[in-house]
């Protein structure tokens, strides 16, 4: 089946509606990353400060429940299990959003109660008593959403479209632009100003997307759900493509347990281990992730031509590769930060070259893998799939957050050397099964179109 937009090249050579898509993306990754950002250091500065938590609603049972279920923690892991905890379950609720999206509301009235969700939390953080509100607001936002916009992405296009990786290239330079801003307006309003105006700022984004969202809605992909059009069951075919795809996403759990890494446990040790004086100024934790925004963009532009060259060549490596290439550099980017913690003061550019080296990766494994399942899904779950991709990398949050314990014990060099080796076995799986995961799929797909199924 052709998409009716698949052969429009009005937005940089795709159709219009992914630029629509792409600009709402930008808010709630500035929502997100603006979270990333100070979540962490707003949670052990201020939150779990004694004048503080006795305030919080609901805080000390949460904690109780916490214990009881991981045991007993320092403040310092208590904090890393909420990041975890916080991050992982915004990444499972698309699982749920897609669902609803795909079978029973429609994507479009999906994705505009997430934003006004999203919204919401993000003014409830204005007061330490709704924190815990404030997150489980985010966490159901954040399902509605993500849910519901990668979905439309592959309904703009024809499934033997060979632009569509290069589409989620696209849509993944849009994340990390609004992941570039967010620092600099919500990190600096956090960690210059209070928590409380950086967290309402993100709030603000949050509607502006929405009002980008509903002005491009007549460019996107109609909402199947919403037509509650009769589902026939998956067919063989269709299982084994499923089956196939869920295999593929095995990886993605250990590379993001590592990278995110970087996000968390990292930032607390960077504000006394690493030396971030330039020219006087003591540059702010957070604006690394400004500096890392602009080089996953950059890293994005890159791989975006150089696979285009290749594939003109003849020679683009298939989408399992990349991503068992990404999956390595993610462990060499965590080998060099072991090594560099073990110096008396990090030196900035040390820093700086950790995460020119992680995001390098992030360019290989996000959108290879995204447009693999947006591919071989059936159509009838294709944005649940996509939400799989999401769920997978909850797991990595979990387990980072189980993960925070051991880095008080271990120490820093010892702590990111463990965390290096958990990918290794994800890229040895996908560079060793790459042909026969491959036929699987391209066999269980070529069944499909014998039969008629898209």
């Amino acid at each position: 089946m052709t998409s009716p937009a698949s052969n429009e090249t009005a937005f940089f050579g795709h159709p219009k509606g992914l630029g629509y898509l792409a600009g709402t993306e930008v808010w709630e990754r500035f929502s997100f990353y603006g979270m990333q950002a100070l979540l962490m250091l707003y949670i052990t500065k201020h939150l779990l400060t004694p004048e503080v938590a006795p305030s919080v609603i609901g805080l000390a049972s949460f904690r109780k429940v916490v214990s009881a279920l991981f045991g007993p923690m320092t403040d310092f892991a208590f904090a890393v299990q909420i990041f975890g905890l916080y991050g992982g379950f915004i990444l499972v609720t698309p699982l749920i959003g897609a669902w609803l999206g795909d079978r029973v509301y429609g994507r479009t009235r999906m994705v505009t109660i997430g934003v006004l969700l999203m919204a919401a939390g993000h003014f409830a953080m204005a007061s330490e008593v709704t924190f815990l509100l404030a997150l489980l607001l985010l966490i159901l936002g954040g399902g509605c959403i993500s849910g519901n916009m990668k979905p439309q992405i592959s309904g703009l296009y024809a499934s033997e479209d060979s632009r569509r990786t290069r589409a989620f290239v696209i849509y993944q330079i849009a994340i990390n632009f609004g992941a570039l801003v967010a620092p600099l307006i919500i990190g600096t309003l956090g960690e210059k100003i209070g928590f409380h105006w950086g967290f309402g700022a993100a709030g603000i984004g949050m509607l502006v997307g929405l009002v980008i969202y509903l002005a491009g809605r007549r460019y996107l992909p109609p909402d199947l759900g919403a037509e509650r059009e009769a589902v026939p069951p998956l067919t063989r075919a269709q299982w084994i493509s499923i089956g196939t795809l869920l295999l593929v996403l095995i990886p993605v759990i250990f590379a993001t347990t590592t990278a995110v890494q970087a996000y968390g446990i990292m930032i607390i040790w960077a504000e006394t281990a690493v030396d971030r004086e330039v020219f006087g100024f003591e540059m702010p934790v957070s604006w690394i992730f400004t500096i890392e925004a602009f080089m996953t963009i950059a890293w994005l532009f890159l791989c975006n031509r150089l696979w285009a060259r290749w594939k003109r060549q003849g020679r683009e490596p298939n989408d399992l590769t990349k991503h068992g290439f990404g999956n390595v550099l993610v462990v060499l980017s965590f080998l060099i930060i072991a090594a560099l913690a073990t110096m008396p003061k990090v030196p900035l550019l040390g820093w700086f070259g950790f995460y020119v080296i992680l995001t390098f990766s992030f360019a290989w494994y996000g959108p290879p893998v995204l447009s693999l399942i947006s591919r071989f899904a059936p159509p009838s779950v294709n944005g649940v799939m996509l939400s799989m991709y999401s769920f997978a990398a909850a797991f990595g949050f979990f387990l980072v957050g189980y993960m925070g314990r051991f880095y008080e014990p271990l120490g820093p060099p010892l702590f990111f050397l463990v965390n290096a080796m958990l990918p290794v076995g994800g890229a040895l799986m996908l560079f060793l099964f790459n042909r026969p995961i491959m036929r699987l799929l391209e066999t269980a797909e070529r069944e499909q179109l014998a039969n008629g199924i898209p």
